[in-house]
């Protein structure tokens, strides 16, 4: 049954960790592989190299939809039940482009499908990260973890995609993920109050990068 949420950074137990790992887990039925977020283009146009990559993961946690995605999270965790449909229009109001709205509804529909019929949940179609964030509070996770763990599998998917699209390697791809992995905790804490009033975005490249991929031809990657 739903539980009430714990502070943001309360300890988790071993049941909420098992249940989080399995939210994030790449077998979760949500299709994070068939998604790139712009970044099939970027690599297709030589924006983003080998060399590069690492900073441009950084600048989209940073400054575009990492941090974005964190704040939506912790509103959804902190929102009563009737304000969630305005956080969920937020976060497709804010996605850049029309594959972008593809990518955060589609994994945002079946999250909420799988984890309402596992868990027993009342968790309707939502935004990815809303989804995630309002099927936390409802299981009583502590919001911290739940940012920090998200941001990790959106980064690794994310490393999984460069190496289908660039000569990156397992390790590669693997080093650049820990080496992101300290920035984190700070996106967490900073995005924590979850105010839609502080949402932003400047990481403008990528945004035109997901709207260019709609006609790329060839391209592996719904978006």
């Amino acid at each position: 049954m739903p539980t009430a949420p714990r502070p943001s950074t309360a300890p988790m137990t071993d049941l909420d960790l098992l249940t989080l790992a399995q939210w994030i887990s790449p077998a979760y039925p949500v299709g994070a592989f068939a998604y790139s977020h712009g970044l099939e283009d970027a690599a297709a146009e030589g924006i983003v190299t080998p060399d590069s990559l690492q900073d441009w993961l950084a600048d989209l946690l940073e400054f575009g939809a990492g941090q974005v995605e964190a704040r939506l999270i912790a509103a959804a965790w902190h929102a009563d039940p009737g304000v969630i449909p305005v956080i969920d229009a937020t976060a497709r109001a804010l996605a850049g482009s029309r594959e972008r709205l593809i990518e955060t509804e589609r994994q945002g529909a079946a999250f909420a499908r799988i984890t309402g019929a596992v868990w027993d949940l009342d968790l309707p179609p939502l935004a990815y990260p809303v989804a995630l964030g309002r099927a936390a509070a409802l299981r009583g996770l502590p919001l911290a973890p739940v940012q920090m763990l998200h941001l990790q599998a959106w980064l690794a998917n994310l490393a999984a995609a460069a190496q289908r699209l660039m000569p990156l390697g397992q390790t590669g791809a693997q080093r650049i993920v820990a080496a992101l992995a300290p920035r984190l905790p700070g996106i967490a804490a900073a995005t924590g109050d979850g105010a839609l009033s502080a949402l932003s975005s400047c990481a403008f490249l990528s945004d035109i990068a997901a709207m260019r991929h709609e006609t790329l031809q060839p391209r592996i990657f719904a978006t």
